[in-house]
């Protein structure tokens, strides 16, 4: 009874999670924010389902394949989604005209394949006291 329950809740659970990931899809307006709402939200979505599979059948076999699927998915996703994601960069796929920053513009070179580092900034300045002109004091 408690273990019917159980697994009930975590396959709705995994379901809800995938369907979030199907939404995503739908409503996301470029690439690279459909990645990355679907790669987190299957993974985690398949990981429930995963463990109801362990809960509803509770032999060491089953929980362990169970177990070596979920972590092969939780480390082979976010890698995948990173290459597609980064072949779409590199290939042009557009980003969204309300897209604030573009943080790889004018370090990523297209045709090589590098990435120039950001700066270090060895001694960064020290902040200047500012003074609040209610109460004409220094704050920080």
């Amino acid at each position: 009874m408690i273990q019917d329950f159980l697994c009930t809740t975590l396959v709705f659970i995994g379901t809800l999670f995938m369907i979030v990931a199907g939404v995503g899809i739908l409503r996301m307006p470029d690439l690279f924010m459909r990645m990355s709402c679907t790669s987190k939200a299957t993974t985690l979505g398949m990981g429930f389902i995963m463990a109801a599979l362990a809960v509803r059948f509770p032999h060491l076999e089953i929980a362990t394949r169970a177990l070596i699927i979920t972590l092969f998915a939780l480390l082979t996703a976010p890698v995948a989604a990173h290459m597609i994601a980064r072949a779409a960069y590199v290939s042009g796929v557009p980003l969204w005209k309300k897209t604030v920053a573009d943080q790889l513009c004018n370090r990523y070179d297209r045709c090589s394949c590098t990435l120039e580092s950001c700066p270090i900034v060895e001694n960064p300045p020290e902040e200047e006291e500012r003074v609040d002109p209610d109460r004409q004091e220094p704050r920080k």
